[in-house]
């Protein structure tokens, strides 16, 4: 498959889920207005202004929990996501699996400007150093990612995250 009809067909694969998505991050978004607000503008709710990347992973991912990847690489040069949050852009990363009974679980809410500052800092201290394993997707070499195991960052990285339940048994990973 060509890269572009990829990006098409994965496209329009995680946006079947962009009601849960929604569903899941907008209560993180939400938030009361102040009293001068309520009573004079007639708002109870104020939307925070953030904007949010999301990933979802296809099932049979699900042993990975802990861990979120962000694309690296593109070989036809495109900038990939990696280039753009690493030059500021993103408040906040949805990442979630979506598991064999189609629910999306283990999610989790990511500060980008944490993973940022963290990549910044590890970086300063150690030049030659990177976070994350870099891994090659299953597409002949067209694209790469970094995976990232969540414990290695600061705590305030996750900013909330589905209740975890027991994993199952490792299951053979299909793209």
């Amino acid at each position: 498959m060509l890269p572009q009809a990829n990006f098409i067909f994965d496209s329009a694969w995680q946006e079947a889920y962009g009601d849960r998505v929604r569903a899941i991050v907008g209560p993180h978004v939400l938030e009361p207005s102040s009293f001068e607000v309520d009573t004079k503008r007639a708002a109870d709710f104020v939307v925070k202004n953030v904007t949010v990347a999301c990933r979802l992973r296809r099932p049979g991912y699900e042993r990975y929990h802990g861990q979120f990847t962000i694309r690296s690489v593109r070989a036809n040069g495109v900038k990939t996501e990696l280039a753009k949050i690493e030059e500021g852009w993103g408040d906040w990363l949805f990442y979630g699996h979506v598991d064999h009974d189609d629910l999306i679980q283990p999610w989790y809410l990511l500060d980008l400007h944490i993973f940022r500052a963290t990549l910044r800092s590890a970086r300063f201290f150690l030049p030659d150093c990177m976070i994350g394993e870099e891994r090659e997707n299953r597409d002949g070499g067209a694209t790469a990612f970094r995976a990232y195991q969540i414990k290695r960052f600061p705590s305030e990285l996750v900013i909330a995250s589905s209740p975890q339940r027991p994993a199952r048994e490792p299951q053979e990973a299909t793209a």
